[in-house]
């Protein structure tokens, strides 16, 4: 039976782990990190409106100073992701949202082209067939290439809006070519350790075809474009039931896998908090990465980002709740024994090697994050502390106050 500890830690005899399972979850609990973004601290909403949260972020100030409490609480979120159009305003400097950074505690992670938002992308951005568009939106990546640079991001995430509605309407073939093309110049501008990040996803918001619609096609259009340019896999992309985990091992093998954003789904891309559906797919996910490391003997250092909007649920504790899920089942993933797992997948002993995954996924590693936590000085428990502190109560009236100030009301029809 477990037992508890004066100090209130729960010791477990961790009876299915050895001793090199238990040390492998220590060194994950070591290295994982996980990038919150921007955008996940304001208001949100779906394409029939969107309902205002007191505390929610307004600007740019107010996202960093919110990402900041995640991190002083988890310990593992160092770094924000930015939306360029959303969170630079217009002459702003990037060593002011650098400080701004710094002064909360964390530091500018990936930088987020707006290639979707323009009255211009009516049809396309860079697949768009009229040149002077096309340009407009090369200028665009170079600007947000010399932004990462001067912010000190290694990345820039593009997601593309490009396709079309209807059949007949496009060239698709003639947009692929273009598609790789105005991406060239990005990638010649960036610095050796700089990566360019693309994106996929199925539909939305085109109907009929979208230009960069699954893994394989960001595959190829990477490879086309250079060694600097390789896959985002966002988890609300794909259709119901694929084989996510399949995707990432294709990717990890290929040398191709750049990064993750990580929220979670019921019908599509509904981006509710990762592994409130589905944490079993996240842990399946997590193994793959970590028995990769174990096969090649080279532990994995892949950008882990937070891309979700959290429409009803406060804004920091969903973020702070969605860090610590991520952080459990990337250490519970830790947890498979890989020779054992690797014997029975040889002699193709189905039960058993399922048996593998299943006991490290029905773990419970708390003791060990608890540990952890303690041996770092944080909480034990990130979310009661964070609601003990009082942060949320006090920004939600400031902020308040503000957005009546600024003239910022709910919007609440489709039309």
């Amino acid at each position: 039976m477990p037992r508890y500890s004066g100090d209130g830690l729960r010791h477990h005899p961790h009876s299915f782990m050895n001793d090199s399972q238990t040390e492998r979850i220590h060194a994950a609990l070591d290295r994982f990190e996980i990038e919150t973004p921007s955008w996940g601290f304001a208001d949100t909403g779906t394409r029939f409106g969107k309902f205002l949260q007191d505390a929610a972020a307004i600007d740019i100030n107010d996202k960093l100073a919110d990402a900041g409490q995640v991190h002083a609480f988890t310990g593992f979120c160092p770094t924000v992701a930015l939306h360029v159009l959303w969170d630079f305003r217009p002459g702003q400097s990037a060593s002011e949202v650098v400080q701004l950074g710094r002064k909360n505690g964390v530091r500018i992670g990936a930088i987020n082209p707006n290639l979707f938002q323009d009255q211009i992308y009516k049809y396309g951005s860079l697949c768009n067939r009229d040149p002077d568009v096309r340009a407009q939106a090369v200028k665009h990546l170079l600007e947000s290439g010399e932004l990462a640079k001067q912010t000190g991001s290694r990345l820039i995430s593009i997601w593309l809006g490009d396709g079309s509605n209807y059949p007949g309407q496009s060239n698709i073939r003639w947009r692929k070519r273009a598609l790789a093309e105005t991406l060239r110049p990005l990638h010649e501008s960036l610095n050796p350790e700089q990566l360019i990040l693309l994106e996929y996803k199925p539909f939305e918001p085109a109907f009929y075809h979208t230009d960069l619609a699954d893994w394989g096609m960001a595959y190829v259009v990477a490879k086309e474009v250079g060694p600097k340019a390789k896959v985002l896999v966002d988890t609300g992309h794909h259709y119901l039931s694929q084989n996510i985990e399949q995707i990432v091992a294709w990717l990890l093998d290929t040398d191709m896998l750049g990064g993750f954003h990580f929220n979670d789904r019921r019908y599509a891309d509904d981006d509710l908090t990762f592994g409130s559906i589905d944490p079993y797919q996240a842990f399946r996910i997590f193994h793959e990465i970590h028995y990769f490391g174990w096969e090649t003997s080279r532990a994995q250092t892949i950008p882990y980002m937070i891309d979700q909007s959290h429409i009803d649920k406060p804004k920091i504790e969903a973020m702070i709740q969605t860090a610590v899920v991520a952080q459990d089942l990337y250490a519970r993933a830790a947890a498979v024994d890989h020779e054992k797992l690797a014997r029975h997948q040889e002699r193709n002993e189905q039960i058993d090697a399922e048996e593998c995954i299943r006991q490290a996924f029905f773990a419970d590693i708390r003791p060990l994050i608890l540990e952890w936590r303690k041996a770092r000085n944080l909480p034990l428990d990130p979310l009661a502390a964070f609601r003990e502190s009082g942060y949320e109560k006090r920004i939600a009236s400031e902020r308040k106050t503000r957005r009546a100030e600024l003239g910022i009301t709910a919007s609440g029809s489709y039309a």
